[in-house]
């Protein structure tokens, strides 16, 4: 096994050495997006305590998981209030807990992230029993590895984590040669309602414009920015991002930095904020300073499937929620997530919860398949 460290700070690990990572071209998992989270105040007073685990050997990174100590359970998407309340309800403290995840991110992606020329199962290996070691030494009652991908599921299923499955809405690219041609695919009824939408929208006579980062102005960052922050006024309170965190990863990842905007009389009325990889489009924030009938449906699921079409992507990710994006071509999807719970008699009760809650939440997705758009099963 490896030597191991707590970082607190990412930016006292160099950018050069963490593209020796294998994490797929993931943007959420890239330097500039989980140093910029920490660099640019987007953590503060929102209790994600960084407290990464590193591994380093002959000055070489080899080895990182992204690591967070949280107080409470926001921003995290995979909900264990239950859990906290049974604790507290017992007596003990559910938090501080340990949470291997994305900050305000709901997107899957490795959570084991190791260098490109070591050996990948030892180093995963040392980065899951640092984060177990961490967890039964220190106060925290329970370490939870969030929407990891395939490839660490298993192998963290495989080493005693308890497996939990939510549900997200993706599309997915059948190899459509246009709008029309996915269009197409959909029942009479589903075809004609997204017809009807988008024609509302060009009768209102809106504007809309695609932006890659390198193209967005400082301008344009700050309009998008007051609908961000307007819409997490509405909903949530504070704004977790900040507007300098947005300009940074626009400089930093032009190619996989997305902004969709609305235009109505030389005004820009809404913007939508997405981020890719090489094979999917990631659909993140949105806001407007007006609410208009299907302006929110255009720019983020209408403009967000042409442009996966248009550029050759196989998946759309519309993240959690929204039952209302299965009338346009989502798919509910299982997306799993691995937790260890220090105490046994705890241990055991979630075990059991979690036996029960898969089954309703297989059964679930199945009934929501059942209820897809398409002419024929896809």
């Amino acid at each position: 096994m490896f030597d191991w460290r707590i970082v607190s700070d990412l930016q006292t690990i160099s950018p050069e050495k963490w593209q020796d990572l294998d994490y797929s071209n993931n943007p959420f998992l890239s330097y500039p997006f989980l140093s910029g989270l920490e660099k640019f105040g987007c953590l503060e007073n929102q209790h994600w305590q960084p407290s990464h685990i590193v591994i380093e050997k002959n000055n070489e990174l080899l080895g990182v998981l992204p690591l967070y100590i949280k107080q409470d359970s926001y921003g995290e998407f995979v909900f264990d209030w239950a859990w906290a309340d049974a604790y507290q309800q017992s007596g003990r403290d559910y938090y501080p807990k340990l949470v291997s995840a994305i900050p305000f991110t709901p997107v899957c992606g490795s959570r084991l992230l190791v260098n490109k020329n070591h050996d990948y199962k030892l180093i995963k290996k040392t980065l899951l029993n640092a984060a177990i070691s961490l967890m039964n030494e220190k106060s925290y009652s329970s370490l939870h590895f969030l929407f990891s991908n395939e490839q660490d599921i298993d192998f963290l299923i495989d080493n005693n984590g308890l497996k939990r499955l939510t549900c997200q809405y993706h599309w997915f690219n059948h190899e459509y040669r246009d709008f029309q041609d996915f269009l197409d695919s959909l029942t009479s009824k589903k075809r004609k309602k997204i017809l009807k939408e988008r024609r509302e929208i060009k009768k209102a006579n809106i504007e809309i414009q695609c932006f890659s980062g390198n193209e967005i102005t400082t301008e344009q960052w700050e309009i998008f920015y007051q609908f961000y922050a307007s819409t997490f006024y509405k909903k949530w309170g504070e704004p977790r991002l900040t507007l300098n965190f947005f300009k940074s990863i626009g400089k930093a990842l032009p190619d996989q930095t997305l902004l969709i905007l609305a235009n109505l009389d030389n005004e820009t009325i809404a913007g939508a904020f997405a981020m890719c990889d090489n094979d999917t489009l990631y659909g993140r924030h949105w806001g407007c300073s007006r609410q208009l009938s299907y302006l929110h449906f255009e720019l983020c699921y209408y403009q967000t499937i042409e442009y996966t079409i248009d550029k050759g992507l196989k998946k759309l990710d519309a993240g959690v929620q929204g039952e209302h994006k299965l009338a346009r071509g989502f798919e509910p999807i299982a997306i799993p997530s691995a937790h260890w719970v220090k105490e046994n008699d705890f241990h055991d009760a979630i075990a059991n919860f979690l036996d029960r809650e898969t089954v309703i939440m297989l059964e679930h997705i199945e009934s929501l398949n059942n209820h897809l758009p398409y002419k024929f099963k896809v």
